[in-house]
């Protein structure tokens, strides 16, 4: 890996300022990675914390008036079932605020019911941490419907997701147990001591850089020109923190993370960034905490981190190479290529593929932001995916196509990758003729069908609506270029919402029944119907007894397991997706060398 990247800086496409930029962001997430995993241990293992003089006592009555028993843990099956009534409950009601919208206060703008589809699409979206959004909503959606609904299930949801990761860890680490926890408990503890407090302070810091949070109307301005401009106003900040924080997106205006009041400075820029990988990355090291043996998790860690960088380094490189029949520019008689612009002076120094990025930010920034928001489920970009070079947008749409296990949506991210760890053990057991175990327990038929189970519904959702959806008049009408790019345009919208990503390629217009349905559907399946099979996985596992370590015990600690975890990730995906890629961005990316573009 370091010979490709030596050659890339060498080559002028990956600068230093780029190389700081990826550093500083590595560095802080590996700074916080342990202080919060053992915050997260402590949390959940129901141990005392310096919030617990202040929420204990909240807990508890939450606890009196729900009619929970704290002390009462769950099987796969009865926690599955509270998941379900959960999630539910909370996207029927987000759909009835959404459909009475007109008639509920904290509307200044005066906006009227959501259509029928659009609402159950955003109900299903928010409920599922996807927030893919067919709409404006500065345009679309009232003050109480973005707070009370919106906002809301960005909690909501988050919680949930980490109540799974919760009830699977504890599968594969307790020994000769029969539950996996509390769904209530834990997804109250998971709001009340984590997302709340983290909440709180990320808006504060969010406010202080320039992010508005108020209840004023839309102010109308008369520009030098003549021209009259609307600014949107509304409690954005206390949207904005926990959309990043729990990994959700969908931002309170349509442009997301490039407009100045839910994103205004190079800090607030940071804050996201981190804020995206903060969870997720604090989970794994309260994996291995729970395992007994911290090693399990750094190794999990170093292959997130290993992927993440990869695809960060390459997404930065192909948007600062840009696109070969752009990077000319004449300047009288004479012609400038975009690599030399850094020795005359006469162009930008940053050079590249500058259409649909964030100018304030550049495109190192912009590339950044899209690498970590495409790897966890956030998806609110700060740029247009649709404007990335065909193989920008290909690393863009290959995070989410492995299944976001490199860190991933919170709790998502971590079973996700606890699969392939499953299937790798699996592989390497054949191999060697040994029985696979993980963590000291033996990985048999049940637990390989469920596995096997989960793995292929992602495909078969991303691959089997793509598919009708690039045949049907209803599917194909609604991309804006054709060719291999309206073929991504359409591959990239069922990839993301069945990745609970929710970003968008922005070259489909997404609001119809057609696409309102087909991508609630798939974003339904993304989140239930790929997490059911690996809790019934964690039930089977959770009553098994650990055997002890052999000499023919596979390790699980160390390099060797992680580079063949890795392999079997990008083999799975290149199996599973190269066909179709290869139809959309590569053939794109070779035809754009050729000199055609769409």
């Amino acid at each position: 890996m370091l010979v490709p990247l030596t050659w890339l800086v060498a080559s002028g496409r990956l600068t230093l300022n780029a190389q700081l930029q990826v550093a500083i962001l590595f560095g802080l997430i590996l700074v916080v990675t342990k202080p919060l995993g053992l915050y997260l241990y402590c949390i959940f293992q129901g141990d005392r914390t310096f919030l617990s003089p202040v929420l204990r006592p909240l807990e508890r009555a939450i606890y009196w008036i729900c009619g929970i028993k704290e002390d009462q843990e769950q099987g796969w099956i009865s926690y599955t079932l509270s998941m379900l009534l959960f999630a539910l409950v909370g996207i029927l009601l987000l759909y009835l605020i959404e459909r009475l919208q007109g008639s509920l206060p904290l509307n200044p703008q005066g906006f009227g019911a959501v259509e029928p589809g659009l609402a159950w699409n955003t109900s299903v979206s928010f409920a599922t941490t996807t927030n893919w959004q067919a709409y404006a909503g500065e345009q679309t959606m009232s003050y109480f419907t973005q707070m009370a609904g919106l906002t809301v299930q960005n909690f909501t949801a988050s919680a949930l997701g980490l109540a799974l990761a919760l009830a699977i860890v504890r599968g594969f680490t307790r020994r000769s147990a029969s539950t996996l926890g509390n769904f209530w408990v834990d997804t109250t503890r998971a709001i009340l001591y984590l997302l709340l407090p983290l909440s709180i302070i990320g808006a504060l810091f969010l406010v202080w850089q320039g992010d508005i949070q108020n209840f004023n109307a839309p102010v109308v301005i008369h520009t030098l020109e003549g021209k009259v401009q609307v600014l949107a106003q509304g409690p954005v900040a206390s949207q904005e923190i926990i959309r990043v924080l729990g990994t959700n997106g969908g931002g309170f205006f349509a442009t997301n993370a490039a407009h100045p009041f839910e994103n205004p400075t190079s800090l607030s820029n940071l804050l996201e960034m981190v804020a995206n990988l903060l969870i997720p990355a604090g989970l794994i090291y309260y994996f291995g905490k729970m395992a007994g043996n911290t090693k399990q998790g750094w190794v999990l860690f170093g292959v997130m981190f290993a992927l993440m960088f990869i695809g960060a380094e390459l997404t930065i490189w192909a948007e600062q190479a840009g696109n070969p029949l752009l990077n000319t520019i004449q300047v009288g008689h004479q012609t400038f290529h975009i690599d030399q612009s850094v020795h005359t002076g006469l162009l930008s120094s940053s050079g590249g593929n500058m259409e649909g990025k964030e100018v304030r930010f550049g495109i190192t920034t912009s590339g950044l932001l899209a690498s970590t928001e495409t790897v966890t489920s956030t998806g609110a970009l700060s740029s247009a995916a649709d404007s990335f070079t065909p193989l920008g947008g290909l690393i863009l749409l290959a995070n989410i196509g492995l299944g976001e296990v490199i860190f991933g949506g919170i709790g998502s991210g971590l079973y996700g990758m606890l699969l392939f760890v499953v299937i790798g053990v699996f592989v390497a057991g054949l191999m060697v003729g040994r029985t696979p175990e993980y963590l000291g327990k033996k990985i048999e038929g049940k637990e390989m069908k469920m596995v096997a189970l989960a793995l292929l519904l992602f495909p078969l959702s991303i691959l089997g609506f793509a598919a009708v959806a690039s045949v049907y008049p209803g599917g194909v009408s609604q991309i804006l270029n054709h060719g291999p790019h309206g073929l991504t345009e359409i591959l990239y919208a069922y990839t993301s919402v069945t990745g609970n990503n929710g970003s968008a390629f922005a070259g489909l217009s997404a609001n119809t029944p057609f696409y309102n349905w087909t991508l609630s559907f798939a974003m339904l399946i993304g989140r239930f119907f790929f997490t059911i099979p690996l809790l019934a996985v964690a039930g089977s596992l959770v009553k098994k007894r650990v055997a002890p370590a052999g000499g023919g015990t596979l390790d699980t600690t160390g390099p060797l397991f992680g580079g063949f975890l890795i392999g079997v990730i990008l083999l799975v995906g290149a199996l599973t997706f190269l066909p179709a890629f290869a139809l959309g961005p590569i053939v794109e990316h070779l035809l754009m060398l050729a000199g055609k573009v769409f």
